[in-house]
């Protein structure tokens, strides 16, 4: 495939991102960084100097809009909210997993 600069654009169009207002920036995936501090001598044909870096065969390239990440963190859940997975503060509180027909083969007693 060869990507033409023209399709880059019109991806970028396409996904409604504003080439001078947005912060596009381009990084490349794939890769690795040696974080081992090599000694005095060490066999450069099997290991790399500390921050080192690698690029795998597989690498790819990354067009990431920081404008529109959405950095706000999780907000705690309204006090309404009643989950429906079998939790404490829901209907089912104390039942055990033994109810129903495996209840006959469990000495456990339930509520």
């Amino acid at each position: 495939m060869n990507l033409t600069q023209d399709e880059l654009w019109e991806t970028i169009h396409t996904l409604g991102w504003n080439v001078r207002d947005d912060n596009i920036v381009i990084e490349i995936g794939g890769t690795q960084v040696s974080g081992i501090e090599q000694p005095e001598g060490y066999n450069k044909k099997w290991s790399s100097q500390k921050g080192d870096r690698k690029y795998n065969k597989d690498a790819f390239i990354v067009l990431k809009n920081l404008s529109r990440n959405d950095d706000t963190k999780s907000q705690p859940m309204d006090r309404e909210h009643k989950p429906h997975h079998g939790t404490d503060t829901t209907e089912n509180r104390g039942y055990s997993r033994t109810e129903g027909a495996d209840a006959k083969d469990s000495n456990q007693t339930t509520t």
